[in-house]
């Protein structure tokens, strides 16, 4: 069975992780919850919260952690601490010969690096440089795909793999092109890059209340196959 949170993991990567405590600790340099949070290697009662606290925060970071849905001791152990939940996420997968691949003609083109307009784009979702940062780091294949609409470039997404999966992040399409099935050109055309790196499945992880997203992934073939959410330090 293929470990979607490795595959997180490895089409998104930290800056840096290290072990602390029992738990892998994620330096994520600006770039998200993703890539800033700690997840738990041991079992509970094996691990040590107040050192992986401790590891956070020497990384300059807030304390959180992903908890994913294995994770239900640690999820009360931080709640008891007063902790609070925050983005619940779906991940989606569908093996690739069940997902459409045709988009029409230049309707989305994959390109790497980044060009600027994909940049331009992007910053437009709040996607900027700590998040393209994370994009360079991805090891295996991967790929920018720039969506054009009447010529016009008018969104973008990137897709990394790792081993046999693919999987897409960072999709944004500006609000004033958005409803023209720009959305589902840029996945179609996705797939058909991931198929052609010989990828055998197709991922996403979204919020959970990211309704309109989550209706066009299920609406093309995704499948909801996990879930996760995050705990983070109440500020003071």
């Amino acid at each position: 069975m293929t470990d979607l949170f490795a595959v997180v993991d490895g089409t998104w990567p930290a800056a840096t992780r290290i072990h602390a405590g029992g738990f892998c600790i994620r330096q994520g340099q600006g770039g998200g919850s993703r890539v800033s949070s700690a997840s738990l290697v041991v079992p509970l009662d094996q691990a040590d919260l107040d050192t992986a606290i401790a590891a956070h925060r020497a990384m300059g970071q807030q304390p959180r952690f992903m908890i994913r849905p294995e994770d239900t001791a640690l999820d009360a152990a931080l709640e008891a601490r007063g902790y609070e939940l925050y983005d619940p996420v779906v991940v989606y997968q569908a093996e690739i010969g069940d997902l459409p691949d045709t988009a029409p003609p230049m309707a989305a083109i994959p390109h790497w690096p980044p060009l600027a307009i994909a940049q331009d784009i992007w910053a437009q979702g709040d996607i900027g440089p700590a998040r393209l940062a994370i994009m360079h780091r991805a090891a295996g294949a991967k790929t920018a795909m720039l969506g054009r609409v009447d010529d016009r470039a008018a969104g973008v997404a990137f897709v990394a793999l790792h081993q046999d999966t693919a999987m897409l992040h960072a999709l944004y399409v500006p609000p004033d092109f958005r409803r023209l099935g720009l959305a589902q050109a840029i996945m179609a055309a996705s797939v058909n890059w991931a198929a052609a790196q010989g990828a055998k499945r197709f991922a996403l992880v979204v919020t959970r209340a990211n309704e309109g997203a989550r209706a066009l992934y299920e609406r093309i073939g995704l499948h909801p196959v996990s879930r996760y959410h995050y705990r983070r330090e109440v500020a003071q």
